[in-house]
């Protein structure tokens, strides 16, 4: 079996860091593992797990349909962590757009604990 690295640049290998958390096979224990599992998750299209790990009062506002079509059609090329807090972090995620464009989605996404799972919250985009 081929190991390859995990997608949010943590150096691990995928099956060791991310994968089993996006599987469910295990909880992510902090803010930044959810994050990280949830960059991973958009570079596999792992949709149904980024709207289980949004906060149920959110989601509502995202659509299946949409975040898989924001994951197909962008080429995500690395994440950067810049800063975390105990239910914030600050993460600039760099892809290439449907035309492929260098871009940066810089956010800052707010996390809560909710009877031992993380959830995402929001995000504060950054220009």
């Amino acid at each position: 079996m081929i190991e390859k690295k995990c997608y949010c640049d943590s150096q691990k290998n995928f099956q060791d860091c991310c994968e089993p958390i996006i599987k469910g096979i295990q909880k992510s224990p902090t803010p930044e593992t959810l994050m990280r599992s949830r960059y991973s998750a958009y570079v596999t299209q792992e949709v149904d797990y980024l709207l289980v790990t949004t906060q149920v009062s959110e989601r509502g506002y995202y659509s299946k349909a949409e975040i898989l079509d924001w994951a197909i059609s962008n080429k995500w090329q690395k994440l950067e962590i810049i800063n975390i807090t105990e239910n914030t972090v600050e993460f600039k995620a760099y892809f290439l757009d449907s035309k492929l464009q260098k871009q940066i989605h810089h956010e800052l996404s707010t996390f809560k604990l909710e009877n031992g799972s993380w959830f995402y919250v929001n995000g504060r985009f950054f220009n």
